[in-house]
Formats: C-alpha cells, sequence, structure tokens
C-alpha cells in the first residue's frame, strides 16, 4: 500500500531549491528614512518663503513712504481743488484793488493795501505809493486792472505760490486809454481765514 504524501508540493519545492519568502518587515524602516527629509523640505521652503514676503513687504513700505513724502505729493495744490480756489480769489481780490485807482481815489486804494498786503509787498507798496498818487494827481491818470488767470503753483500749509497774468488800462484825461499785459509771481499766506500777499514780483 503506497502512503499519501502530507507534504505540500510548493512547500518541498521551495525546501529544495533553498529560497526562502522575502521578509517584508524591514521596508517601512527603509522608506521611512528615506521619507523622513523629504517631509522636512516643505517645511523649510515654507519658512524661507515667509522670511521672503515679510523682507518684501516691508520694502514696498519704504518705497511708499518715500513717494508719499515726495514735493510733487506734498503740493496740495495739485488735490486740494477747494483751497486752491480759495487762493486765487483772495489774490485776484487783492490785486485788483491794490492796483486800481483814479485821480481822486488814492486815498481808498491806499486803505486796500493796507488790509490786504503784508510783509515786504506792504513795504515795496508803501515805498512806491507816494510817486503813484503825485502821478494820478498831475496827469489824472486812472488805472484799472483785471486778473486774468491766476494759478496756484505751489500749496503748503497756510503759504501760496501763485503765477498770475493781468490786463492793466490806463486813462489819461484827454487822451485815448492803452493797455499792457504784466505777469507776476506772488506769495501769499493764510491769516484770519484769507489769504494775504506777502510778495509780489514781476517777471
Amino acid at each position: 500500500m503506497r502512503l499519501r504524501s502530507v507534504i505540500d508540493p510548493d512547500d518541498a519545492v521551495q525546501e529544495a531549491s533553498g529560497s526562502v519568502p522575502p521578509d517584508d518587515s524591514g521596508a517601512d524602516t527603509d522608506t521611512d528614512i528615506e521619507a523622513g527629509p523629504a517631509r522636512r523640505w516643505p517645511r523649510v521652503l515654507a519658512g524661507v518663503l515667509v522670511v521672503a514676503l515679510i523682507a518684501a513687504g516691508g520694502a514696498f513700505f519704504v518705497a511708499g513712504r518715500q513717494l508719499r513724502d515726495t514735493p510733487a505729493t506734498a503740493n496740495r495744490a495739485l488735490t486740494d481743488s477747494a483751497v486752491t480756489t480759495q487762493v486765487a480769489g483772495d489774490v485776484t481780490n487783492a490785486l485788483g484793488k491794490v492796483f486800481s485807482y483814479g485821480p481822486g481815489d488814492t486815498a481808498a486804494t491806499k486803505a486796500s493795501a493796507q488790509r490786504l498786503l503784508a510783509g515786504k509787498a506792504l513795504q515795496q507798496y508803501a515805498a512806491l505809493f507816494g510817486q503813484v498818487e503825485k502821478q494820478a494827481a498831475d496827469q489824472k491818470l486812472t488805472l484799472t486792472t483785471h486778473v486774468v488767470r491766476a494759478g496756484v503753483t505751489r500749496l503748503t500749509g497756510d503759504s501760496a505760490h501763485l503765477l498770475v497774468f493781468l490786463d492793466q488800462v490806463y486813462e489819461r484825461k484827454g487822451k485815448a486809454a492803452s493797455t499792457a499785459a504784466a505777469q507776476l509771481s506772488v506769495t501769499a499766506q493764510l491769516r484770519e481765514g484769507h489769504w494775504t500777499i506777502v510778495e509780489i514780483k514781476a517777471r
């Protein structure tokens, strides 16, 4: 009688060939060793990016402050239309009054100058007005000044600089009137809510 073998043929083949099934117990360990640095790299990269963004933000902030502090942006004539309009209006009104007179009303012109001019402008005006009074009386001269345009070139705080174009009409008794154009550089200061002319220069 033949005995039936209880040995699995596959096991017999493995034993005969001396091959042993691979041991998978160490595979995860190697993978963890290799994956450790790989997992750290994204963290390092993220840290570098944060530092770079902070540095860039600081640079943009400094650049922005420099742009805001430039003379161009400090000039309110470019941004404050209400005050610019007020300056031009006050200066136009003042020039029309102090540079207009007739043979019999020079006193009114002088009073206007005392109220609308100050500083160097008033000193210069007072030094010349004696000659104006005499000329107006002797020649029966009437001078009428019209401001054609007054442009505010710079406005900072309580100080303003303007470029003014005006026409002056001279009339002598018995003669035809004549017109002359003039161009002035004017400096004005804000005093008690009104802009007062403190310097006038002919251009």
